[in-house]
């Protein structure tokens, strides 16, 4: 085979159930992250890989890990039923959807492996039941996660690693989680090409400027379809949604002080559900800043508390999303980055 060819799903070894579901997704051949991570990943070894937003990260470590699980339970002797594969993200966004994701790979082999996200709160009564794989949402360099790598992980395990970006809590989980890994650092942008991606800056003198903008923007549909709008603070989010309300557009907030429920619900929106065609976000770095000297919730009685592990700047997969709006702008490059791969 040339080495310019792409290695397809069939060519990987799979099991056959596993081709199945993915053939049903309509993935007619791996994506660049797929390609050159399963074969290698199915080779037992750990991995620490860089691929940008939307390049198929989920599927990448997803597919070997249920290879593995599926191998394991045609060949090895059997044991009692037990946790094989923990899956660690951001945010409880994302443990969700990768939940889904996990689950329809496994929608013909669903006796065999199960899945369960034990980062939502409606699922904690599950917990009493072992899964084959786990989902929780912790991703950083906190006590917590130390604890759990160093305690309750076995000696010899297989690990992958992977990121749209490598920041300061990514390397401090190389030395910590992984052993003598393969480090892929694809040949492509940390964002989608022109094609699928067209950036522009407009520079406002005023703040009444900016806020008329996209008023005009707006209300002339000169933006069409579906619009993720990015602000820095919570009571930023709803002043613009109040702003947008006197003239008749409607918009929601997305931030971690609604209810986890509310907020899949909201996600759910810019996937071509629901009424809103505006969707005002504030990412997991904005929560987890002190707020008036005080972290959310440790405030008067009556304040709600902000959930840091919420999110929808990083992994979340919005579709029929046309413009991602940064109103305020990002803290930081990766920020910016992980909002546009929106």
């Amino acid at each position: 085979m040339a080495d310019s060819e792409v290695l397809g799903f069939q060519h990987m070894g799979l099991d056959q159930r596993l081709l199945q579901a993915i053939a049903e997704q309509g993935w007619a051949r791996p994506t660049l992250i797929q390609e050159k991570a399963i074969p290698l990943a199915l080779e037992g070894k750990d991995l620490l890989a860089r691929a940008r937003t939307g390049s198929g990260k989920t599927a990448a470590y997803a597919i070997p890990l249920l290879q593995h699980l599926l191998h394991r339970k045609a060949t090895g002797p059997v044991v009692e039923q037990a946790i094989r594969g923990l899956v660690l993200v951001p945010t409880k966004e994302l443990a969700r959807q990768a939940q889904t994701m996990i689950r329809q790979l496994t929608a013909y082999c669903s006796r065999d492996v199960r899945v369960v996200d034990v980062s939502a709160s409606e699922d904690f009564a599950f917990q009493r039941w072992v899964k084959e794989i786990h989902l929780v949402m912790k991703l950083r360099m906190e006590p917590d996660s130390s604890m759990l790598f160093c305690s309750h992980l076995p000696r010899i395990y297989q690990a992958f690693l992977m990121s749209a970006t490598f920041n300061e809590d990514v390397q401090a989980l190389k030395e910590l989680v992984l052993h003598n890994p393969v480090t892929l650092k694809l040949q492509e942008s940390q964002l989608p090409g022109p094609d699928q991606l067209q950036q522009f800056q407009v520079v406002c003198e005023t703040e009444e400027d900016k806020f008329l903008l996209l008023y005009a923007l707006l209300k002339l549909s000169l933006l069409r379809g579906k619009s993720l709008l990015f602000v820095n603070t919570l009571e930023r989010g709803y002043r613009l949604r109040l702003f947008l309300e006197q003239f008749s557009i409607p918009a929601c907030v997305l931030n971690g002080e609604l209810p986890l429920r509310s907020r899949h619900y909201r996600t759910d929106l810019t996937s071509g559900l629901g009424f809103y065609d505006c969707v005002i976000a504030t990412d997991e770095e904005v929560l987890g800043a002190p707020f008036k000297g005080k972290r959310r919730g440790q405030g008067s009685k009556g304040e709600r508390a902000s959930d840091t592990e919420s999110g929808v700047a990083r992994g979340i997969d919005f579709h029929n999303v046309t413009a991602v709006l940064n109103f305020d702008l990002p803290p930081s490059p990766e920020a910016y980055i992980h909002r546009a791969g929106r």
